[in-house]
């Protein structure tokens, strides 16, 4: 392989060429610019890259400037950092970006079309077989037809006598869901082909004209079916195919799950004076502060994944070079939501997300307050206040691993926004319940507010999941039958084993 930068090295692709990106149908001046800091391999400026845009052929620099400053470029995966647009390639976009401007391969092949070698049909003259008949209604069942219609089909393929129990069971195993009875044959129209014998068995009358239209019909099914068989995927390939991509998803969720994380508060965040350490993994606090600062660089590094407000500014202000570990910033995913018509806007932050997350009325403390507590020395209330601030954090990381979205809850307003900490192969709520239903096992839900940090299971139910009419119809109930809305679990875990996200 080529030599590559630490942005290609993570994707596992080659060093790209803006002019190659530029072919793809996707190609914009938002995707552009991840091909730009691809091909540079760190950060840079909308000014060079406007300039390598020029020196693509894609438009002068001041054009192509002004069109960059307009496409909003600071959205994941990128992210600004004072002037310098940065990629962070852990993110799934970064992958699915490097996908759509071609410059990786698809991971799953194009889906091997069914070659079958057809049975030659018959004269009309002859009968169909029971597996040619089969074949007609593979492909989907014929709209219009009636039951006497499907039975003169059946009869005419099994020999032209049957029982009508017989004749349903056909049609079951042939997609055809509201079934025959006997005594459908009583409203069936004057001088049908098919009579009902003395021992309750239908007999087809051969000769009938009625017959030789049920056998055009299905013939001519048949021969659509197969004029669409081009475009059909052969089902063991599929499977096959579908089986290899959720084994790969899974595997690269459990080393996710597997990794160890930290939450990282400080006060004050530009020039930290103390910090609060949170182990996800093992809910442990420690505070730092005064010369125990020093350590904070050797406790992070120990670390897969640092999460924080800010926090590439929060580790630059506490000298510690994150390299490739993966970071994940844990501030609100976007800045305002627009309200109404006239265009009043609300401010989104972390407290506003909290406490319509977390139900937690008070989730962070004043700066002013916090101040004072430094500058009184009162480190026992400081250390008390920032170890709150960091349970709040905590709440709010862990409903966003559990769902992959926070909420906004201000007045009228009920909204709700992905967050970037969460990578699709994650396993979220979805994925429990559906592990829950075929285990046939009950989940553990504290539902309502976040958990208490002392004894997070106090509060937890027993809950049961139903399924509905198709594979994503799912809902969760508890106890007495009443329903559990999803979006109200904070936390949730197989009753049995355990596993799941605290």
């Amino acid at each position: 392989m080529e030599p590559t930068n630490p942005y290609c090295q993570a994707l596992g692709i080659r060093v790209p060429s803006l002019e190659a990106a530029a072919k793809s149908p996707d190609a914009n001046f938002y995707s552009l610019l991840i091909a730009v800091l691809l091909e540079h391999g760190g950060p840079v400026t909308l000014e060079q890259a406007a300039r390598r845009f020029e020196t693509a052929g894609l438009g002068s620099s001041v054009v192509c400037l002004r069109s960059l400053k307009r496409c909003k470029p600071a959205r994941a995966p990128i992210y600004r950092d004072g002037d310098l647009y940065a990629l962070d390639p852990h993110d799934h976009d970064a992958d699915l970006w490097a996908f759509r401007l071609g410059l990786r391969p698809a991971k799953v092949s194009p889906m091997p079309v069914l070659k079958l070698v057809p049975e030659p049909l018959p004269e009309l003259d002859r009968p169909l077989s029971p597996e040619q008949l089969a074949e007609a209604w593979e492909g989907g069942r014929s709209g219009g037809w009636s039951m006497q219609r499907l039975a003169i089909c059946v009869l005419d393929a099994h020999g032209g006598v049957m029982r009508p129990a017989e004749v349903a069971a056909f049609l079951r195993s042939n997609g055809w869901e509201s079934g025959i009875s006997a005594d459908d044959a009583q409203y069936w129209r004057a001088g049908a082909p098919v009579q009902t014998q003395a021992d309750g068995t239908w007999r087809l009358e051969p000769g009938h004209p009625w017959v030789r239209s049920a056998r055009v019909a299905v013939r001519q099914r048949i021969e659509a079916v197969r004029r669409m068989a081009p475009t059909r995927c052969d089902p063991d390939a599929g499977a096959a195919i579908r089986e290899r991509v959720e084994r790969e998803r899974a595997e690269h969720g459990t080393k996710l799950a597997s990794m160890s994380r930290v939450i990282v508060h400080a006060f004050p965040a530009k020039r930290p004076q103390a910090v609060v350490l949170l182990d996800v993994g093992q809910r442990t606090l420690v505070t730092l502060s005064g010369s125990e600062l020093a350590d904070v660089a050797e406790r992070l590094a120990a670390y897969d994944m640092i999460v924080a407000v800010q926090v590439r500014e929060l580790l630059r202000a506490l000298g510690f070079e994150h390299g490739e570990r993966r970071i994940a910033e844990l501030g609100p995913p976007q800045k305002t939501m627009t309200l109404n018509r006239a265009g009043r806007t609300l401010k989104i932050t972390n407290s506003l997300l909290v406490q319509g997350t977390c139900g937690i009325g008070r989730p962070f403390g004043d700066a002013a307050v916090l101040q004072r507590y430094l500058d009184d020395g009162d480190t026992t209330k400081l250390r008390r206040r920032l170890e709150a601030d960091a349970k709040s954090l905590f709440a709010l990381y862990q409903y966003g691993r559990l769902h992959g979205q926070v909420r906004v809850h201000w007045g009228f307003l009920n909204e709700r926004l992905s967050v970037p900490w969460v990578h699709w192969d994650e396993e979220r709520l979805f994925e429990l319940m559906k592990r829950s239903r075929e285990c046939g096992v009950p989940l553990e839900m504290v539902v309502g507010s976040a958990p208490g940090w002392e004894s997070p299971w106090a509060r937890a139910q027993l809950a049961y999941v139903v399924q509905g009419g198709s594979e994503w119809a799912v809902r969760l109930v508890d106890e007495r039958g009443y329903e559990i809305f999803q979006e109200d679990v904070q936390a949730a875990r197989l009753a049995d084993t355990g596993e799941g996200l605290p």
